[in-house]
């Protein structure tokens, strides 16, 4: 097959792309793989309940179903759950939206490959004169999000700074924004960061926050917040956090770690420009968003049960997985050089082992011979490719969101493996 250049770009080796490969071969394969990799949110029974319930009252509306699953939405997405979205910010945020700052897309996934495009990449050259540099999304804090690496319809979309390191007691850590570093990049389009940050379980401060957004504003650029596992919803926060939206903000969410990552619907908040440009996108990209998602969360949002649900049964769950979590590698790992940083949101552990003898890759094939599936670090620095910072290849992403049984099944694995590399040089 003779594929143009943006087709190999597509079907290359990526992080994203391994990631999902080993999530389809447990998926297909079933058997007894201990899946510490993924993205994939707990299946806590309190929250089935309430979706059951919710998709029990949607069969029984009169023709709700039906609409659903068998009419187009406009491009933006369902009008209905955009106006419960709208008026449950008004009332909880006190934020100055209605509908037309919502935009919907089938997963938040596809809204950073509208949002990034439309934003960074080549700007149109004039007529006889090469156009300017193209200008870039910045990545303020690094590692981040996998997925951002590869949704550049062009080369070079994405820049990052590396993030500062703060060494704590009890053998935890913490990244920091190195705002000198941020202030220095050129040729920026937009600020974008995950809060809680996705692998790390870091929440930047919200001073951290609106001095991003300042320097965003000084520059006449958005900045974008991936807010997949924030608040106000599902509220994945350990620690004290306000959620964050102005004009000026693009804030991205998802009903994925709510529980119903299946639905795949992504929420996007932002100014009437940015939710007409998304609208344009997705009625190339797909003619409009699905339904059944909005239909089916509308009235927990509406009625205020998403913040409810949130805050009584999906925090307390992960707030409890992560103490335990850290706790088993604590005890498995005392004495040997590693660190953990301190989870203070989402639902993973990200584990930084200094002077590692051998690389992060190496240290994931050892695991997935012994049926775990971890993340290896290195894929989680986009816009620092060249970037031969040897923090990269010393860290790896452990998710603590399968059965418990499993997960520390999992975690005694990764104790030894650990120490194994480092008992025996590598």
């Amino acid at each position: 097959m003779n594929l143009s250049a943006f087709g190999r770009r597509l079907t290359s080796e990526s992080g994203t792309r391994s990631l999902m490969d080993d999530l389809g071969e447990i998926a297909a394969g079933g058997g007894d793989v201990v899946n510490l990799g993924g993205g994939n949110p707990s299946l806590i029974p309190a929250a089935e309940m309430v979706f059951r319930v919710r998709m029990q009252a949607l069969l029984q509306r009169g023709g709700a179903f039906e609409r659903a699953i068998g009419a187009y939405a406009a491009p933006e997405g369902e009008r209905g759950f955009a106006r419960a979205l709208a008026g449950l910010l008004r009332r909880e945020q006190g934020w100055n939206v209605t509908e037309r700052n919502v935009a919907l897309t089938n997963g938040s996934q596809s809204a950073f490959v509208a949002l990034f495009n439309l934003l960074a990449g080549p700007p149109p050259a004039a007529p006889g004169r090469e156009g300017p540099r193209a200008p870039r999304i910045l990545l303020p804090l690094s590692p981040e999000y996998i997925g951002y690496a590869d949704v550049g319809l062009t080369p070079g979309l994405l820049t990052a700074c590396r993030s500062t390191i703060t060494e704590l007691g009890d053998m935890l850590f913490k990244y920091e924004v190195d705002f000198e570093g941020v202030e220095a990049v050129e040729d920026v389009a937009a600020i974008c960061l995950s809060r809680p940050t996705n692998p790390t379980g870091n929440v930047v401060s919200d001073g951290e926050l609106a001095r991003l957004g300042a320097i965003a504003r000084a520059r006449g650029v958005p900045l974008i917040v991936d807010n997949a596992y924030g608040l106000p919803f599902p509220g994945i926060v350990f620690g004290d956090a306000a959620p964050f939206w102005d004009d000026d903000t693009i804030l991205c969410m998802s009903l994925s770690k709510l529980g119903l990552p299946g639905l795949r619907t992504g929420i996007v908040i932002a100014n009437e420009e940015i939710v007409a440009a998304l609208a344009a996108v997705n009625a190339v990209f797909c003619l409009a968003p699905g339904s059944l998602g909005p239909a089916l969360a509308t009235d927990l949002v509406e009625s205020g049960e998403a913040l409810a649900l949130a805050r009584d049964v999906i925090r307390p769950h992960y707030a409890e997985r992560a103490e335990r979590a850290v706790d088993r590698l604590r005890e498995g790992l005392e004495g040997c050089e590693v660190r953990i940083h301190k989870p203070e949101g989402a639902f993973f552990l990200w584990l930084w082992m200094p002077g590692l003898p051998i690389p992060n890759a190496a240290l994931y094939e050892r695991l997935k011979a012994r049926g775990v599936i971890v993340v290896s670090g290195q894929h989680f620095f986009p816009g620092l490719e060249d970037d031969d910072w040897p923090h990269k290849h010393e860290c790896i992403r452990i998710s603590y969101a399968d059965e418990w049984s499993r997960v520390e099944r999992g975690l005694a694995v990764v104790v030894e493996e650990v120490r194994r590399a480092r008992d025996d040089g590598g």
